[in-house]
């Protein structure tokens, strides 16, 4: 297939409306926009109110602005934020149920969960070949995934928001590997704090009209406690504990989209991406599946859990350009898109560093 090599301009005549549950912003702030230099565009980005407090418009001028499709340089620098501080492993102690490691915790948290000697036990042993003199384990007396899973949760309540911020009550499977026996199950805002691998499902959903791609987009609810305010794919979900990937991709259409699913129906598996990144005593260790839909011309999504402000079609080189110049998606959204990049033709094996952008999609333990 040939490298898909389109100038800006071409689809500058191309508009698309907002579908938003607010007005849209004032042309005032897209005229102020318009006069951005790629230096300004550093300094906007230079805070986080700055990152959730754009618009739609700021998104369309920054998307026909002028680029380098060959310059991947800021892809790698999408693909190095998701993986952060590989050098702090080192503070992490492997954390392990029935003799396989599941996690890893960090000295600083251990500290807490000392205080459970009922839940956890703390074996001093140089595990695996001495490259650790202690590793945390679960109680002896906890045998079942039931039991273990209630203990911990326990736990979870009893440490509360001040260390576990934006519990949820949704539990994710701790397993050693995805599809193996789930030892038990943890709280979804805890699992970086234990180290697991976790996995999601994320949907390129994309629309072809004259020839050309546009991706749908959508915009975090302001009232997220995680990334509020940024772009996300059009559906995107964590995977919780006993739901098959595409019964959950299919859930998630519907709740995210308002995706009906005689249309989800036909979603298409097409990867995973993976990255590792520490975040202070945050180890995250995660896995996600991608999928692609191609979606009707007349379609428009419509968000049904409250998650998502608002939705806008956008066409593929323009979000591009938009992952190249802004720090306005959700960190992991950019790697599912630059997948999509690559799957689909935008980025070439002539470009510098094709390959090694291809391996760094799959930095983390992609297992």
């Amino acid at each position: 297939m040939a490298c898909k090599i389109f100038p800006l301009t071409n689809y500058l005549t191309h508009s698309f409306p907002l579908f938003s549950k607010s007005p849209s912003s004032s042309s005032t702030k897209l005229i102020q926009f318009a006069g951005y230099s790629t230096f300004n565009l550093t300094a906007l980005n230079s805070t986080s109110a700055s990152m959730n407090s754009f618009t739609w418009d700021d998104v369309i001028q920054i998307g026909q602005s002028e680029s380098d499709p060959s310059d991947l340089t800021s892809f790698f620098d999408k693909v190095s934020a998701c993986n952060r501080n590989a050098e702090n492993l080192c503070e992490f102690v492997p954390f392990v149920v029935e003799e396989q490691i599941v996690g890893y915790v960090h000295n600083g948290f251990a500290g807490h969960l000392r205080r459970f000697q009922d839940v956890f036990s703390f074996p001093r042993d140089g595990l695996y070949n001495g490259h650790y003199d202690w590793h945390i384990s679960l109680h002896p007396e906890l045998k079942s995934p039931e039991d273990r899973t209630s203990a911990v949760a326990d736990v979870i309540n009893s440490l509360g928001e001040e260390l576990i911020p934006g519990i949820r009550n949704e539990l994710y499977p701790v397993t050693s590997c995805f599809g193996t026996h789930a030892y038990f199950s943890l709280e979804r805002a805890a699992a970086p704090y234990f180290g697991i691998k976790a996995y999601g499902v994320h949907m390129n959903g994309y629309v072809e009209r004259e020839g050309q791609k546009f991706l749908w987009l959508g915009k975090r609810s302001q009232g997220k406690s995680t990334f509020p305010g940024m772009l996300d794919h059009l559906v995107a979900g964590g995977l919780p504990h006993g739901i098959p990937c595409g019964e959950n991709m299919m859930k998630e259409c519907e709740e995210e989209a308002g995706i009906p699913i005689s249309i989800s129906k036909k979603v298409e598996p097409v990867g995973a991406v993976s990255y590792m990144d520490i975040n202070g005593d945050r180890l995250k260790r995660d896995v996600l599946f991608c999928y692609d839909l191609k979606l009707p011309e007349d379609f428009v999504p419509s968000n049904n859990d409250g998650e998502v402000e608002s939705f806008r079609l956008i066409p593929v080189p323009h979000v591009a350009n938009v992952i190249r110049k802004t720090k306005f998606f959700k960190s992991n959204c950019t790697l599912v898109v630059i997948d999509f990049l690559f799957r689909h033709g935008y980025i070439c094996p002539e470009y510098a560093g094709y390959l090694k952008l291809l391996q760094s999609l799959r930095s983390g333990d992609c297992s």
